[in-house]
């Protein structure tokens, strides 16, 4: 097993980094003017509304939708990440203000490099692979902590664990995954650690920007088996909507 520590520290250290910034603006909303509009009383007056005074954080149920980044490798020894993009779906349920239950399904497609191959074809010539399809699901749910918050906005981490199916040998030609130094496709356990940025709109609905370690663990057997932790690094953003189901 190898695990490529650099990578996992920088991708560990750049979620920290976005949680803490965002946390020192938060700071700084408060002390801001609040977001108001003005409503006509009928009589020629105005009164001032604010669109955020009900936002409460007492709500039992949530749902986030989000578009999604992941960079991944889809070998054990591949020089070249991929880029992926796909779909975050997660849903969230409030035992209390600041502890949940998060479970999350999210879905990467994309190409990859590959190594350097070649083999001779059904027809009797010379080929090799270039850039094939690469995909990951994952299937995860674990805490979730509301931390820092106000009517503007909150911080929330989770730490979410289960499992992902590696799709690597879809675009192969019939070719063994080892041709390309990919894995074989299979379902590995998985991590995602991170949290949510939050920018309310109104009590229900929520910007929200997920920046996470992902964390999985894939097996190939070349021979000998290996298999290696990758920590890479993904990023959603989209909005969440807080149902109006309230606690007890």
């Amino acid at each position: 097993m190898r695990l490529p520590v650099k990578f996992s520290l920088c991708s560990a250290v750049l979620v920290l980094g976005l949680l803490a910034s965002t946390s020192r603006a938060y700071a700084q909303v408060q002390t801001t003017a609040q977001s108001t509009s003005t409503q006509p009383t009928g009589n020629g007056t105005y009164i001032v509304v604010d669109p955020l005074a009900n936002v409460k954080y007492d709500n039992k149920y949530d749902v986030s939708l989000g578009m999604a980044y992941d960079h991944m490798k889809a070998g054990p020894n591949l020089l070249q990440g991929s880029n992926l993009g796909g779909l975050n779906l997660s849903g969230s349920y409030w035992f209390s203000r600041h502890w949940g239950v998060e479970g999350s399904g999210r879905s990467y497609w994309g190409t990859s490099g590959a190594a350097p191959n070649a083999f001779v074809s059904s027809a009797g010539q010379t080929e090799n692979i270039q850039g094939p399809f690469v995909a990951q699901y994952f299937f995860v749910a674990g805490p979730e902590w509301l931390g820092p918050h106000n009517k503007h906005g909150a911080l929330i981490a989770h730490a979410m664990f289960g499992g992902v199916y590696g799709n690597f040998e879809q675009d192969l030609r019939g070719q063994s995954p080892a041709i390309v130094g990919f894995y074989n496709d299979q379902v590995a356990p998985a991590a995602i650690i991170g949290g949510h940025i939050d920018l309310n709109r109104s009590p229900q609905w929520v910007f929200r920007v997920t920046p996470d370690a992902v964390i999985t663990r894939y097996s190939i057997n070349y021979g000998t088996m290996i298999t290696q932790t990758d920590v890479n690094f993904a990023i959603s953003v989209g909005v969440m909507y807080r149902f109006k189901a309230k606690r007890r």
